[in-house]
This record gives structure tokens, C-alpha cells and sequence, in this order.
């Protein structure tokens, strides 16, 4: 399917999506929303172009930012999970090293998404993520309305700073449906570069685990950004090496 020419892109390959998400951004400048939508998954995995995977890696690390991965695991800390191993254990395993991800870096120093998302449930259900998997497996007539993370908190991120940096990704919504799980993620702003390729492979990632617990194929991941921005200080020139991975493997879409 191709593009909407300006608010919607879906693309049967993550980095395909993405690399249309930069063309738009490239060319218009912010772009307000945006909505990209990934549905190219083999073994829940989202299928991804090596080329271009590689040239913005490369770019990133040029440039002292985060890896894609570095980026993605502040999602779901995919490196921590096993499959075969229950939930709970990811969890624990988690918080055994959460405050040294914590001091890691500067960045993570009002905390991290996963840190929120097995967090901020009611008194007794406090782990958000736990809670929706339990209620998924308890009964299979669960409300899907049920199936929602909060990212956003009002009572600590209402703030007059000029730059917050965290959180961006505000919610997460698990929606069931007969063609597997689709899962969909709200970012109030995101960078196109140094965020918006990890951000897309954490939330795939994280849509993995729910599919895994809940016994069903992943089968779309949204992310609905509000503002989708051009990064401070990466020029086009330093851009290069990734664009021309992009116009390389546009046959291929």
C-alpha cells in the first residue's frame, strides 16, 4: 500500500515505513500528525531492510547518539526477555538492574518506558503490563478498552521546563482482533532520526511479548505521533548515506 501524501504511511516493512516517514520530513519539514503503520512481521519479528538498518546506524553512532536498539529497549528490554520463561520473570529481572539502567545515562534520569509500564496501576495491580496480560488470560471475554497503558503522568510531567525530553510516548493500546494482535502507540512529538526508528522497533517489540502471552500473531503495529519533528543540528548532508539506502531499496516496496 503507499503512502498517504501527508499523514499516513503503512508499509509491510519497518524500515521502509520509516525511511518514508524521513522523505516526508526531509521535504516538508514537521510534519502534524503523523500515523505509520507496520504489518510486515515473520515470527512476530518485523521484517527489516539490512541496508538502510545499517547506514542509520552508522549515522547515529557519527553522530554520538543512541543506537536503534539503545532507543528500543527503553520500550521493552528485548535483550532481558525469554520467551519460555514466564512473564514475571522478565519483570524481576527488570528491576534487579533498573537502577543501573537508570545511572546508564543522563537521558534516563526521570526514568524509562518500560520502568512505567510494569508500574502506575491501582494499589494491588500497580504493574500495568502484568494486569492486562492477566486479564487477557483470566477471561476471554475481557473488554478491549481494558488493554491500555499509561505512559503519561500528570502529576509528575505537568511542567513549565523549557525541555523535558521524557516521557513522549504518552500511551499504548493492546486491540485483539481476528487477523492477530495490533498494537498502538501515541508519542505527543518524536524525532525522525535520533528517535523514531527505535521508537517503532520497541513498540513492535513490546507488541511481540503481548502477542507471545496472549497466544496469537502479531499483526500490525500504529504509532500515532502528534508532531513529528526534523532533528536540531542533523543537516541534510549528514544525512546522505542513509537517504541513498532509501532511494536504493525503493524497488523493493
Amino acid at each position: 500500500m503507499t503512502a498517504g501524501p501527508d499523514h499516513y504511511i503503512e508499509r509491510p516493512n519497518l524500515s521502509h515505513a520509516w525511511g518514508a516517514a524521513l522523505r516526508l520530513v526531509l521535504a516538508r519539514g514537521e510534519v502534524a500528525p503523523l500515523i505509520v503503520s507496520v504489518t510486515g512481521f515473520d515470527g512476530n519479528v518485523p521484517r527489516e531492510d539490512p541496508s538502510i538498518r545499517a547506514a542509520l546506524g552508522a549515522t547515529l553512532e557519527g553522530l554520538g547518539l543512541q543506537s536503534c536498539d539503545t532507543v528500543a529497549s527503553t520500550i521493552f528490554p528485548h535483550s532481558l526477555w525469554n520467551p519460555a520463561a514466564p512473564a514475571q520473570a522478565l519483570f524481576d529481572r527488570y528491576m534487579s538492574i533498573l537502577p543501573k539502567l537508570r545511572k546508564a545515562s543522563t537521558k534516563n534520569r526521570r526514568g524509562l518506558y518500560f520502568e512505567r509500564l510494569i508500574a502506575g496501576g491501582p494499589a494491588g495491580d500497580v504493574n500495568q503490563l502484568a494486569f492486562i496480560i492477566s486479564e487477557r488470560k483470566r477471561r476471554k471475554g475481557v473488554r478491549r478498552s481494558a488493554l491500555q497503558l499509561a505512559v503519561f503522568d500528570a502529576a509528575r510531567d505537568h511542567s513549565m521546563a523549557a525541555q523535558l525530553g521524557f516521557p513522549c510516548l504518552q500511551h499504548v493500546t493492546a486491540a485483539p482482533t481476528a487477523e492477530g494482535l495490533c498494537i498502538n502507540a501515541f508519542y505527543a512529538t518524536q524525532y525522525v532520526v535520533e528517535r523514531a526508528y527505535g521508537n517503532y522497533l520497541g513498540i513492535c517489540r513490546l507488541g511481540r511479548f503481548l502477542a507471545h502471552e496472549f497466544g496469537m500473531p502479531l499483526a500490525r503495529m500504529t504509532c500515532f505521533t502528534g508532531i513529528l519533528l526534523p532533528d536540531q543540528g542533523i543537516s541534510r548532508r549528514k544525512l546522505n548515506a542513509v537517504t541513498r539506502a532509501i532511494d536504493a531499496s525503493a524497488g523493493s516496496e
